[in-house]
């Protein structure tokens, strides 16, 4: 996959192009995706997704605190490039851009610097001033400018439709087994190792404090979890623990994602690692002392080795 800055200069043959925010190209992404490449295939062009960075919310949203996102970008471009996408343009999004109305954006930006012959879209997709662009106003914009639109619907499930705040939903519940059946692959974070109180080396279990590359990287909701640890490029076993630590923490409103990686002692500060969501093990508890912590850290370790083995 190509991934291009802006569209100036760019030679595409025959693109047949969709657009959106495409957060956590989760399995309702792929389906259109999957029409994208299929598509580009019979008609011998080349597929084409166009997104936008920083995502829209942050720069016309007023509340940033409660702004949270399944992937990075760079996480966005690694699950774009296994869709096996030709193409990632990725557009500067400002103010300024998003007055731009939704047909002179067609014409100005698809048509006239793309080329694009094909536009495929998903079955609620706005885009443009005030959210004017849907599939009729697109429609009506292809009949003078000569390309074709194809609408995807949704990708059911059980719970509805596919989504990207449906996941976010589940996440944020500890839902990992539904995240992760909705995702279509194991949700992941990847940060940086720093300094901690040192807390759970003192009873036997010391832990990787992770602070994430991204500010607003949905963190699941608190508790324990089994998850695979990406660490030096090597893979090991741990198990998560996202909360206040109210058995050894005072001050609860400090919130902290920290990982036991078993079989491991190594200094790992400043080391980069990613986390991958497996199975929730447990809520998080406030236990008499720590001797009592220390035994149900004992059983977590064994449940995740078991899960994970």
């Amino acid at each position: 996959m190509i991934v291009h800055e802006g569209y100036e200069n760019i030679k595409l043959v025959n693109p047949i192009v969709t657009l959106g925010i495409f957060d956590g190209v989760h399995r309702g992404h792929r389906s259109l995706l999957d029409k994208l490449v299929l598509r580009a295939r019979e008609e011998r062009g080349e597929s084409v997704v166009i997104t936008f960075s920083p995502h829209p919310r942050l720069v016309l949203g007023k509340d940033h605190l409660n702004l949270s996102f399944l992937t990075t970008l760079e996480e966005k471009k690694t699950l774009l490039e296994k869709a096996n996408v030709d193409h990632l343009i990725i557009l500067e999004f400002n103010k300024a851009f998003s007055n731009i109305h939704a047909c002179d954006f067609i014409k100005n930006i698809l048509v006239m610097k793309l080329g694009t012959t094909h536009l495929i879209i998903g079955y609620n997709h706005h885009f443009g001033w005030g959210g004017e662009g849907d599939f009729n106003t697109i429609k009506q914009c292809s009949e003078s400018l000569n390309f074709r639109v194809e609408q995807v619907q949704g990708f059911l499930t059980e719970e509805g439709t596919i989504s990207s705040s449906l996941i976010r939903k589940a996440l944020l519940k500890g839902q990992i087994d539904e995240a992760n059946s909705l995702l279509g692959y194991s949700y992941s974070v990847t940060g940086t190792v720093v300094g901690g109180k040192q807390i759970g080396r003192l009873i036997g279990f010391p832990t990787a404090n992770i602070k994430p590359d991204d500010e607003f990287k949905l963190i699941p909701g608190n508790g324990v979890y089994a998850v695979d640890v990406k660490l030096g490029g090597k893979d090991f076993p741990g198990m998560m623990s996202i909360g206040t630590n109210p058995t050894v923490n005072s001050d609860l409103r400090l919130r902290s994602i920290e990982v036991h990686i078993l079989n491991f002692d190594e200094d790992v500060y400043g080391k980069k690692i990613t986390v991958t969501f497996r199975k929730r093990l447990r809520d998080e508890m406030k236990f008499d002392n720590t001797e009592q912590l220390t035994e149900q850290m004992g059983i977590d370790k064994l449940n995740t080795l078991k899960l994970l083995s």
